[in-house]
């Protein structure tokens, strides 16, 4: 039974269309209700729809990428306990049209960072690219942020003042545009607002964020074992504290201890290999190995790190994530499943017509089709070369 082959699509604004998932050759769908705002309940009539619009394009909605926890339930305030049961209805109400693995994560007010979506690589194609400098200059000399120095090298403080120099006002709005876009679905977040959000959490803290992770998972898990639901939580994007927000899931010991801290079948792991493979400190195939029997999703993607830390989202077979060694042992813990697992490849280069046209940043067609064609080789020649009874 190979890896379920799947494709984020963000519905039908979306520049990719599912004619073009098609032909990539993705058959499951990784999609969401990103235009209900975030703590309503889903209705089960917008689900069905878009089901149906799936379906009828001959796909399967496989993944629902992501159902967003409301702030207040990170920080467990305010009137959380109405968003929880929120949230459970929304589970019910996926669970009853069929949808059974959901993806979340529990980053708190930023959902991933990147300092420039357009990296020019050596052949032309641009990359989605982290550079600490850059954060720097947003955190010490935009965001302003309160003892912001201490959480860099002086090496990374001197480049920052010296790049905040010579960056034209355009540049630093660029550069201010690009960090906010991380804030999930919900308009435009002010410099003041993500001010007061990073001392909320600064409160809080990593073990406070921990403790609320497993008050949210032990809120929805009597749902999740009732209807049959796998919960996937997404790791920390990069993998590293940033902005002085806290990270609870950035590591192999993160992982281990929310699959065991709320040890329950459902409580399981979305296996990003570039959020993981992003940090020094992780090796994506012993964690792989370590939390892989709670592994119910996987995004599929690489990462190229310099001396210094920062990366670009290279080529998918090509960066510093062993994907031979990530692919093997995802296909060893598939071939003990009773359903397939479902993977995606997760971002991709802009290149050819795509550089021309507009399109989600990471999310264009093109660089995507070619790394899923690169995973679905590899997958292909582990499964003959160990596999084969031949």
């Amino acid at each position: 039974m190979p890896l379920l082959q799947s494709w984020r699509w963000y519905g039908p604004n979306d520049p990719v269309t599912l004619q073009d998932v098609k032909q990539a050759g993705a058959t499951g769908i990784v999609s969401a209700l990103h235009h209900i705002p975030h703590g309503e309940i889903w209705p089960l009539e917008e689900i069905q729809e878009r089901k149906r619009i799936i379906e009828e394009a001959g796909l399967t909605w496989a993944v629902v990428e992501s159902v967003p926890v409301h702030e207040a339930i990170k920080t467990r305030t305010g009137n959380y306990e109405h968003y929880l049961e929120n949230y459970r209805q929304s589970l019910r109400n996926l669970a009853s049209a069929g949808l059974k693995t959901i993806c979340y994560n529990f980053m708190p007010v930023l959902d991933w960072t990147r300092t420039n979506l357009g990296l020019e690589l050596w052949n032309g194609a641009k990359a989605l690219y982290f550079d600490w400098a850059d954060l720097a200059v947003f955190d010490l000399y935009i965001l302003k942020r309160e003892g912001a120095e201490q959480d860099y090298t002086e090496a990374v403080v001197q480049q920052a003042k010296d790049r905040f120099k010579s960056y034209s006002q355009e540049k630093l709005e660029e550069l201010s545009e690009i960090i906010r876009m991380g804030v999930p679905m919900e308009g435009y977040i002010s410099l003041e607002h993500l001010t007061e959000s990073i001392g909320i959490y600064k409160e809080i803290g990593h073990a406070g964020l921990r403790e609320n992770l497993a008050y949210f998972l032990e809120s929805i898990m009597d749902v999740c074992e009732e209807n049959g639901l796998k919960m996937t939580i997404h790791p920390d994007d990069p993998p590293y504290p940033i902005l002085g927000l806290p990270r609870i899931a950035s590591n192999k010991e993160d992982l281990e201890y929310i699959i065991n801290r709320v040890d329950r079948v459902p409580n399981g792991i979305c296996f990003c290999t570039g959020s993981l493979g992003a940090g020094g400190h992780n090796n994506p195939v012993e964690i792989l190995k370590s939390v892989g029997h709670r592994v119910y999703f996987a995004h599929l993607r690489n990462v190229k790190k310099d001396e210094n830390g920062n990366f670009y989202e290279s080529d998918h077979l090509a960066g510093d994530v062993d994907m031979y060694g990530v692919m093997k042992k995802l296909v060893a813990i598939n071939r003990d499943r009773q359903e397939p697992i479902p993977f995606r490849p997760d971002h991709g280069h802009q290149m050819l017509d795509d550089l021309h046209k507009v399109t989600n940043p990471g999310y264009s067609a093109i660089g995507r089709l070619r790394g899923l064609a690169e995973l679905r080789g590899l997958e292909m020649g582990i499964e003959k070369s160990i596999y084969s009874t031949n």
